[in-house]
Formats: C-alpha cells, sequence, structure tokens
C-alpha cells in the first residue's frame, strides 16, 4: 500500500555515522510514494556525499544558506512551504542543541524556523552524549514544543558501547511517518465517492463530455483512506493512478455511472459526488460512424440520470456531499442545489478561465451546510482533499451524534 502517496517529505540530514542510512530512509519513503527533497547540514556531507542523495530523489540537494540561486527566491522559505513533514535522520547532539537554542545558522535550522509544518527529530549519538543532562533538557524543550522525537534505540554504536543512543532504523522511521498522516478521523466508516467526467456516445467515434480530470475526486478518495475509511471510488474515463487501499470501479457513461453507484449505496455511511456527470445524453447512438455531408446537424438530447438525487432521497442515513462547479453565481447557485437535493453538504468553487477547478492541479472551495459555511483557499488539491474529508467528518460525527 502506497501510505505516503502525494506526500512531500523533507528529509533532513546531519553529522554523524547513521547519516547512511539515511539514503535508505529516503528510499522507503518513496517506495510508498512520497516525493522526497533532502537537505544536508556543512557536517552531514563529510559522512556521504549529497550525490547520493540527488541519484536517489532525482531533485538537486540543498545545503547552502546563502545559496544565490536558491536566496533569489527565498530558497529556504520555500522548502519550508513545500513540506509536508519534515524528519531529520540522524538528527545529532549539536544540531538538536542548536536547535532547542532557536539558531538558524545553517540552512536545515533555519527552515525550520521558518516552518509550521510538524518536526520529527531522529536522534543518533552516543550513549553518555544522549544521557547528558543538556541534551535531555533540549529534547525536553523541543517535545515540549511539538517536535515529535522517534527514538533513539538502544544496542551495538558505532563507538563499540551498548546502550541507547542508536538512530531508529529506516524501516521504524518511515512507519512513523506513514503513521502520522493515518488521521482516523472515518475510521470503520463506508465511504462512496465517484470521480471524472462521464462520455455519452454520439456515433462509434465521437462523445459528449466535459473537462473535469478527476484529480479532486482521486485526491478525495485517497483522503479518505488516509482517514481509516472503507472506500470504493467510481472513475469515469480519466488517466490516473489509483489510490492506494481502496476499490476502483471504471465506467463510461452517465448510466454506467449511475448503476454501479447504486449498487453500492445502500452500504455506504457517506457518499461524496465529486463527478462532473454530463447532463444530457443522446437518444439515439448511430450504429456507424456520422458521415461529415451537411452543413449542420441536430441531435436530440434527454437528461442523465441524477445520481446524487437519487442516493440522498433512498436513504437518509447516508450522509451525501455534493460538489457545484460554477461560472457565476456561485452562493446562490450552489446553496440553491444543497436544498432541493436535501444534501448534508455541497462544495463549490469556481469554474472557466483564469479559476482553478477542471484539469488545475490547486483549487479553492466554498462548503455549505444547513447552518453553517467554511472557505477553504487556493491550496494543491490533495492538501485541499485532505481539509475539506477532516471537514466533512466533523459534520458527518455532528449529525450522528445529534
Amino acid at each position: 500500500m502506497n501510505k505516503l502517496q502525494h506526500r512531500r517529505v523533507l528529509l533532513g540530514v546531519t553529522g554523524g555515522i547513521a547519516a547512511y542510512k539515511a539514503a535508505e530512509i529516503l528510499r522507503q519513503c518513496q517506495t510508498l510514494g512520497a516525493e522526497v527533497r533532502v537537505v544536508m547540514t556543512p557536517a552531514a556531507t563529510e559522512f556521504i556525499t549529497p550525490l547520493t542523495f540527488q541519484a536517489l530523489s532525482g531533485q538537486p540537494v540543498h545545503t547552502k544558506l546563502l545559496d544565490a540561486e536558491e536566496e533569489a527566491g527565498m530558497g529556504h522559505i520555500n522548502l519550508a512551504r513545500w513540506a509536508d513533514v519534515i524528519l531529520v535522520a540522524p538528527a545529532s547532539a549539536d544540531f538538536i542543541a542548536r536547535l532547542a537554542s532557536g539558531m538558524a545558522n545553517d540552512l536545515l535550522t533555519t527552515l525550520l524556523l521558518a516552518t509550521d509544518k510538524t518536526v520529527m527529530l531522529a536522534p543518533a549519538m552516543n550513549r553518555l552524549m544522549f544521557d547528558d543532562a543538556n541534551t535531555q533538557g533540549n529534547l525536553r524543550k523541543l517535545e515540549g514544543q511539538g517536535v515529535v522525537i522517534l527514538g533513539p534505540g538502544e544496542g551495538v554504536q558505532a563507538c563499540g558501547e551498548v546502550g541507547l543512543g542508536r538512530m531508529l532504523e529506516p524501516e521504524e522511521l518511515v512507519q512513523a511517518v506513514a503513521e502520522y498522516f493515518q488521521t482516523g478521523e472515518l475510521a470503520g466508516l463506508n465511504v462512496l465517492l465517484n470521480a471524472g467526467p462521464t462520455r455519452e456516445a454520439i456515433d462509434p467515434v465521437r462523445y459528449i463530455s466535459n473537462h473535469s480530470s478527476g484529480k479532486m475526486g482521486f485526491a478525495l478518495a485517497q483522503a479518505c483512506v488516509e482517514a481509516g475509511a472503507h472506500v470504493t471510488l467510481v472513475a469515469g474515463p480519466v488517466q490516473l493512478q489509483t489510490p492506494s487501499g481502496l476499490e476502483r470501479i471504471d465506467v463510461i457513461s452517465a448510466h454506467e455511472m449511475a448503476e454501479a453507484v447504486m449498487a453500492k449505496s445502500k452500504q455506504a455511511d457517506i457518499f461524496i459526488a465529486s463527478a462532473a456527470v454530463v447532463d444530457y445524453t443522446p437518444v439515439e447512438i448511430a450504429q456507424n460512424k456520422i458521415k461529415k455531408n451537411a452543413s449542420e446537424m441536430q441531435l436530440t438530447l434527454v437528461k442523465t440520470t441524477d445520481i446524487l438525487t437519487d442516493v440522498a432521497t433512498q436513504d437518509d442515513s447516508t450522509f451525501c456531499v455534493g460538489f457545484a462547479a460554477e461560472t457565476d453565481n456561485l452562493e446562490e447557485y450552489a446553496k440553491g442545489k444543497l436544498k432541493r437535493k436535501s444534501l448534508d453538504m455541497i462544495a463549490a468553487n469556481w469554474v472557466g478561465k483564469d479559476s482553478g477547478g477542471f484539469n488545475s492541479d490547486h483549487n479553492s472551495l466554498s462548503v455549505y451546510w444547513a447552518d453553517g459555511e467554511q472557505q477553504i483557499g487556493s491550496m494543491p488539491k490533495p492538501e485541499l482533499a485532505r481539509e475539506l474529508i477532516t471537514l466533512i467528518a466533523k459534520r458527518y460525527h455532528e449529525k450522528n451524534s445529534a
């Protein structure tokens, strides 16, 4: 299972013999689906070369605070913003002391002061250095500030001594990072989603469709898995990798999507209708390709099944979340759809020129429910999905505890 799919892990490497294990940490994070970037302290480069990490990650390795090219774009700020989580492994006694003192005398300490993301430290040092009152005081101080301390473990150290101070093994550290993202907000619940467009055939060659990429729906499905749900994703024709840990059902037309959704809907605690289902479909599908003979062509269209309404009206116990993609009057249309279809919640976004939505990697949402609303600002769709799932989970539990 790709537990770190779409996650961005910033790996900090400090000076210590355990630095060679950081290469395995990077590799294992990538195996679980993460994108990894590496920052090394000057001391770390004495133990393992930046070229090793660059070859493994496919990304430049950052070592300098005052790098002319990076500083032109405030490199340390960009790295701090980029990361979903920061893991420093190994974290030497010197680095821990400097971080606890609030120092910013290299790139890694500077970006840690400039981030609001979770920081994890994997201490690695001689047992006496670890037991020293100064080191213990520094660790307590950092822990009190929200830094997550991973380990150390106990065993034979590079110096030949035995005791606490050995860095946890890469498998343990990567597992801790993966578990950090497993929120449990939807633990044990069955979540059904649809995503992407549908295609309504005109003839064997042509079809009616829309610009939906399915990216938002797939990001929501991944976020639901991370939240502990049992997830079924009904996907229209998209070219996207299947998120790990879920059941995917591929369909083409609105009719096929309706059949697949309704077959699973009675078992669903939550239904998230993020698909852009085509509203109209041709009455007849030509058996052969229609030739371009006339200057005009007419099609007779009929409405497709309203999947969301069908799910919302069949069982009041299913928590239904709709989507509204609008080019104008966003709030008015979204609230109207919320009431008309008896939904528990609706997430609305702008589409069209110079907006997010279809085919974009970023989006923003205006979320409405019967007695409230919340704005979620522009961000990458995986982050946006996690924000929305947190809100859905909160509203679901409030409804079911009333």
